[in-house]
């Protein structure tokens, strides 16, 4: 940056230049969430062969991780069934399944996500009564999702 503060054309942006900005913001008062470098502390190590220099961050692809066909038969299809009578969890133990993270950077609110599925889907199931309309059975069912700011059903049930 010049003196007027203006980057030249021939200026690559680099990630410290993002961090310093962040950091000088957060001094200054005018955001709402703490920004620190704590976090970046880290040693050379090697993950699954590749050498990992100092300070490197690595961020963690949960999504690749739930698809690996090395773990799972079908990766790519949404088979609930494969967990019934399997050891695997979403706690964090099973490194193949981690929508909440692992270790201590777990995320903190696992029990208030969790809860706010299981409840209101108990209540759910416990206060309707469930049947597809007009003698439909599962198997004629079209699941089949249409693009848009929020996924519906591409034909409804009606």
């Amino acid at each position: 940056m010049n003196a007027k503060g203006d980057a030249g054309e021939d200026h690559e942006p680099r990630k410290e230049d993002l961090v310093d900005v962040l950091l000088r913001l957060q001094k200054s008062g005018s955001l709402e969430f703490p920004i620190s470098t704590d976090n970046i502390k880290a040693e050379a190590c090697k993950i699954d062969g590749y050498e990992i220099p100092l300070k490197t961050k690595v961020i963690v692809n949960a999504w690749a991780i739930g698809r690996d066909p090395g773990y799972w038969d079908d990766a790519e299809s949404f088979v609930p069934e494969r967990f019934d009578g399997s050891s695997v969890d979403y706690k964090g133990t099973s490194f193949e399944f981690i929508p909440f993270g692992a270790g201590r950077r777990m995320c903190p609110g696992i029990a208030f996500g969790v809860a706010n599925v299981e409840l209101p889907l108990a209540n759910l199931l416990y206060h309707f009564d469930w049947e597809l309309p007009g003698g439909m059975n599962s198997k004629n069912l079209d699941m089949t999702e249409a693009f848009g700011a929020t996924v519906g059903m591409k034909n409804n049930l009606f």
